[in-house]
Parts: structure tokens; sequence; C-alpha cells
């Protein structure tokens, strides 16, 4: 499929940057409607370059989230349903009704909220390493308050060592998150962190009514499998996969087996 990555102006007064795989001017019903990725915290659209590696068939939008990548870097403007906001901005952007969303870590609570704030745009969820809920202070959020312009690059690389990998993950890879997160400057690290973690919960504040895949590394010590099991609980009919030997970053460890669980789930 061809593919781009075109900067889109969006309704939400910012600029994105947003790779977009095959053609999207056609009118679509549920079963080819595209696939929008939303990225992690720190991370860009560039961390889904395996995993659409995996899906070269599948219409995807993968834009740059606010502060992160090539986006704008405002201010202000992080809180979880802002965020949300600019995500049904890009569609709307790109003259998408629906689509089937999924999010990777962070970027699945943003996909929660945006299918609590706007169910008719959501087709259907996968939400990867995904939080119930982000109200606990993490353990690195003194650090995070205390950076400071310019980001240290010897700070963005010990970060990563936050997230245990039990799988092999290519050091061009890790190389290129570390480049992800040089981007983002200390005010959006602090502002983007502040959002999340001062949000209600999405599934606290309303439904979620999108069928639902979530997937979970087994060896995840920031989300407890007791989070996940309530949030597949509070997701009427959604589906809690479970991949052992894997941690938190099941995205960066699995890329191949994630896009062939993304592929069954569309297809069923």
């Amino acid at each position: 499929m061809k593919s781009q990555v075109r900067t889109l102006a969006l309704s939400t007064g910012i600029s994105v940057p947003c790779f977009v795989q095959g053609r999207l001017d056609e009118t679509r019903d549920d079963g080819d409607a595209p696939l929008l990725l939303l990225h992690a915290w720190g991370e860009s659209w560039r961390s889904f370059e395996r995993l659409i590696a995996s899906l070269p068939d599948l219409l995807l939008v993968v834009p740059d989230l606010r502060g992160h990548g090539g986006a704008d870097k405002p201010l202000g403007g992080y809180s979880l349903e802002e965020v949300a906001r600019d995500a049904v901005a890009v569609l709307d952007a790109l003259g998408i009704g629906r689509a089937h969303v999924l999010g990777s870590s962070s970027g699945g609570y943003v996909a929660q909220q945006l299918a609590v704030m706007y169910p008719d745009r959501v087709s259907s969820l996968v939400l990867i390493g995904s939080p119930l809920s982000l109200h606990s202070k993490p353990a690195f959020a003194d650090e995070v308050e205390a950076l400071t312009d310019p980001v240290p690059e010897s700070w963005v690389r010990e970060s990563l060592s936050w997230y245990r990998l039990l799988h092999t993950v290519p050091s061009a890879y890790i190389e290129d998150r570390v480049q992800d997160g040089l981007a983002v400057p200390a005010a959006v690290w602090k502002a983007s962190l502040r959002g999340f973690c001062g949000a209600v919960p999405p599934t606290e504040s309303g439904q979620i009514s999108a069928r639902t895949l979530i997937l979970w590394g087994a060896h995840d010590h920031l989300v407890p499998r007791k989070h996940e099991e309530v949030l597949a609980a509070r997701i009427p009919g959604s589906l809690l996969k479970i991949y052992e030997e894997t941690g938190h970053l099941v995205l960066w460890e699995c890329p191949e087996r994630v896009g062939e669980d993304v592929r069954g789930f569309l297809a069923s």
C-alpha cells in the first residue's frame, strides 16, 4: 500500500505530522475503517514502525501527539480530554468518520478517553499495556518535575530502564526512542504526565461500548494484572489476552505477535 507522512492542521489549533498508509478518500463501513494508532508518552509515531511492517495491507493513520515528535509543542493543552480531542481532530482533518483505535501504554489511556467522549467515532479498541488509572503518583514523577531544557540524553537513556525488557529489542529501535525522548521539551514531559495523572480515569467518567481487545504483558510491573482484569470487566464483552514472558512494553517486545492479534481481532 502507498504510504506518506502528511502535515495536518488540526481544528484544536496545532499541526502534527501523520503517517498515512493506504487511500482514505472512500466512504467506509466498520469492516474496512482505518486503524488509528496512538503512541505512548515520550514517544512518536515512529514507535509503531515495527508494528506497521506487520500490517502492510491495512489502512493506517499514525499521528504524533501534541508535544511529541514533530508535532507542535505549545505550553498547554495536555489534559487527557484535550489530547483525545486532538485525536478526533486528526480523523476530521483526514475526512474519517469512524476508525478502529489502538493505543500503546498511555496512548491506550487516550484511546479509552476517546471511546468515552466520542463513541460514534470508534469502531473498536485495542489497548496495549494500557492503565486502568494513573491517579497513583509514579515513582519517577519527581525526576520528571526536576527536568530542565535541554533534557539530558543521559536522563532519557536512563528513563528507558524503567521498563524491563524480556525479549531482545533491536538497538536501532531503542536509539530511535532515545531521539523521541530528546524531541520532547522538559515542559511537555511535565505537562503530559500531570495531564494523565490528574485525569478522571475514563472508565470512571463514562462507558466504553466499543468492542475491545486488551493485550497485557504478564511481567508488567507498572500496570498490575488486577487493574487489567478490572479494566476488562468495565468494558462489556472485552477480551483480555496475556503475553507471558513479556513486560510493560508489549509493542516493543512483540510487534509481530501484536500485529497477528490485531489482524485477527479486526477480521473477526
